[in-house]
């Protein structure tokens, strides 16, 4: 089941860089379970962020071939691009330092954007 468990909002006066954060993840995993909660705080602590939760066995089909090896995996999106893709240490510090950075890179594959497109299409309000 895709779950957002954070919403964008903020100051007008104060533009922001959309950021979209899909935690592909699985309820069976004990450290996806404790990052989901870690996940929740961050989202309430920084208002551009919009997380995800996707249970990669419940939402199998949209992710499509992709093959989910380590958890937690992250795909990150700036302003409706994907830009990063893999898997990360479930900490702060780590996501943190994605998040600042992933503005500055390039847009990943069309595998990549197909990804994040079938992604938001679940995650959409209906």
């Amino acid at each position: 089941m895709a779950v957002s468990i954070g919403r964008a909002c903020g100051d007008d006066a104060r533009p922001m860089t959309p950021i979209e954060i899909y935690c592909l993840c699985a309820a069976w995993c004990g450290t996806c379970r404790d990052y989901q909660l870690q996940l929740q705080d961050w989202a309430r602590s920084q208002p551009a962020w919009r997380v995800h939760w996707v249970d990669i066995e419940d939402e199998a089909e949209r992710l499509g071939e992709l093959d989910i090896e380590t958890f937690p995996t992250l795909l990150i999106a700036v302003d409706g691009q994907a830009r990063f893709l893999g898997p990360v240490l479930p900490n702060a510090a780590a996501l943190h330092a994605l998040v600042e950075r992933a503005p500055q890179w390039a847009p990943g594959d069309a595998a990549m954007q197909a990804l994040l497109a079938r992604l938001q299409e679940q995650a959409a309000p209906r």
